[in-house]
């Protein structure tokens, strides 16, 4: 019976994820960009440190032997490599994503721009250099380079909560699932999402940016439970999360508070948290068992509402972000 009773949930997990919770599904699935940068064969043939096997660490130690006119030919020699480089120095990656995206992302300072696939992006409100406290917002599905304007309406919504003292990081650094569909009811997308998400943060580590929050939406939430354990974030927060594939608190391995959120509204309530045969991400963070500190969010509405100005939601997510909630 109990193997009956665990086919039957399957079942209702993948008829809702392929019918769509949301009224629609993707028929396509997505093939996660990973590696080193576009262009990364030329900067290898120059004799420059390997993109992959060398740590942010090490690239931010190669930085600091260059002059600033050494630095500024290869962030023009290289654009795509060094806008993409995790640990080279924040205002030589700028200067080169500038190059690549032409003033495409008005309003942020782009510090990472990968055109692969659907193209990857990660836009900066704020001085990261300066700030106190940061905060990195990891999207769930349907975001990439073109389409990015929800991710950075969260951005500086949490900015502007915060008064502008915190710098924020809009993360659309992965591969996400397109529609609500299998992409999204499995992990293989987030696995991917979480080594890039771990090598993001060590970046931030190297260049002595301070140690973020991490804000992790819908299936942005599978991308951080995977990425807890190596990932440097003095505070993990998921809202709207199918899960974390991982039982509880002490199963994600990291030493970081964990936070979650859920709005009675939104439809990732209909989403079964169960993980059978590589579907599903387990346990609702929002559950007690989970062991997370629940944010209130009973004012916010659908999946998409936690940061719309004057919720309690957004109020939390700003003190959490400026360490002002124990």
């Amino acid at each position: 019976m109990r193997r009956f009773a665990r086919i039957l949930t399957t079942v209702a997990l993948v008829a809702t994820v392929t019918a769509g919770t949301a009224g629609w599904a993707s028929g396509n699935a997505q093939e996660a960009v990973t590696g080193a940068p576009a262009g990364s064969a030329g900067w290898r043939a120059a004799g420059l440190p390997d993109p992959e096997r060398t740590s942010p660490a090490g690239i931010a130690r190669f930085f600091a032997g260059l002059d600033p006119v050494q630095q500024r030919e290869l962030a023009r020699t290289h654009p795509t490599v060094v806008g993409n480089l995790d640990g080279a120095p924040l205002a030589l990656r700028y200067e080169a994503n500038a190059l690549s995206t032409h003033g495409r992302y008005g309003g942020a300072r782009v510090l990472a721009h990968d055109p692969r696939g659907r193209g990857q992006v990660a836009l900066v409100y704020g001085d990261l250099t300066r700030a106190e406290h940061v905060a990195v917002i990891v999207p769930g599905s349907d975001t990439d380079a073109g389409h990015v304007r929800p991710l950075a309406d969260m951005a500086t919504a949490l900015r502007r909560a915060t008064g502008g003292r915190t710098a924020v990081v809009a993360w659309a650094g992965y591969t996400t699932p397109v529609g609500v569909g299998l992409d999204a009811a499995t992990g293989r997308l987030a696995e991917a999402g979480a080594e890039r998400l771990s090598r993001f943060t060590d970046g931030l580590a190297a260049v002595r940016a301070a140690e973020p929050s991490v804000f992790c939406h819908s299936y942005g939430s599978v991308v951080c439970g995977l990425a807890a354990h190596g990932l440097k974030a003095k505070d993990l927060v998921v809202f709207g999360s199918p899960g974390m594939r991982a039982a509880n608190v002490t199963e994600l391995g990291t030493s970081a508070r964990v936070w979650a959120a859920k709005d009675p509204t939104d439809w990732i309530d209909r989403v079964p948290n169960v993980e059978w045969a590589g579907l599903g991400h387990g346990t609702d963070p929002t559950d007690p068992s989970f062991g997370a500190r629940r944010i209130p969010a009973d004012d916010a509405t659908g999946h998409g509402g936690y940061f719309a100005p004057g919720t309690a939601s957004l109020r939390t997510f700003a003190a959490i972000a400026e360490g002002d909630v124990r």
